[in-house]
């Protein structure tokens, strides 16, 4: 088997850390000191991320989305292909060179469809967390996609999001009806209970791809979808 090329790197902000773009055969991936974050082979799973969120928005008028993520642009992506043309997303990317290798590698883009390139997308180049602390308008949807779970960060100070504190900021940040929806690599009892406990009509929904390295070779990934109660039912 050929070995990985490595096209591009860069040092991770305020982390002991380096991203690098990897090309073996036609296909990518973006790994970390090593560790293998995502590729361009089964993608199942993120775009069920999308896809199960939009399914279950319950908003008038046009939709906001927040992508936590850009990675290699699937869920981005997936989410487009939901919305009409009057619809808006923002997709959050820390680091300039994965916004950069979406960008300037085509082969890398005709993967995703060449997600950035459509005019309805916005990117936002820092942190996901601030747009939620401090949402420019309240979101018909926030998809986070940027750790391997609440247990599994990519960077330490991602973990605010899955706090009682974020939870409660991502649920201020939603319009009701709206929907927050997270993607992990491994299930967590406290995060389920921490969105219930905020006011999140919370299911819990496992994804399995044959053939998807995970941590226990199943293939099985978990994704949240909490919705924020609609005006009727809310909390107080």
């Amino acid at each position: 088997m050929r070995e990985w090329e490595l096209l591009d790197h860069e040092k991770v902000p305020d982390e002991d850390a380096t991203i690098y773009l990897m090309e073996r055969g036609g296909q990518y991936a973006i790994h970390v000191d090593g560790r293998e974050l995502m590729s361009t082979g089964p993608h199942g799973s993120e775009e069920a991320l999308a896809d199960l969120a939009c399914d279950r928005l319950a908003v008038s008028g046009p939709v906001r989305v927040l992508v936590g993520g850009l990675g290699l642009g699937f869920t981005l992506s997936a989410v487009l292909r939901r919305l009409g043309s009057e619809d808006a997303v923002t997709v959050a990317e820390l680091l300039p060179s994965v916004v950069c290798w979406n960008q300037d590698y085509p082969r890398l883009a005709r993967f995703a469809g060449y997600p950035l390139r459509d005019p309805r997308v916005t990117v936002h180049v820092g942190d996901v967390l601030d747009l939620v602390q401090l949402p420019p308008t309240r979101w018909s949807a926030i998809l986070l996609d940027i750790d391997n779970g609440p247990h599994s960060l990519t960077r330490p100070t991602n973990g605010w999001l899955y706090t009682p504190e974020g939870i409660d900021a991502a649920f201020a940040a939603l319009v009701p009806g709206g929907v927050l929806a997270i993607w992990s690599a491994a299930p967590s009892d406290p995060l389920t209970k921490s969105l219930a406990d905020a006011g999140f009509v919370v299911e819990v929904v496992c994804h399995t791809e044959r053939g998807r390295p995970t941590r226990d070779n199943d293939g099985t990934h978990v994704v949240w979808v909490a919705q924020r109660p609609d005006r009727d039912n809310q909390r107080s």
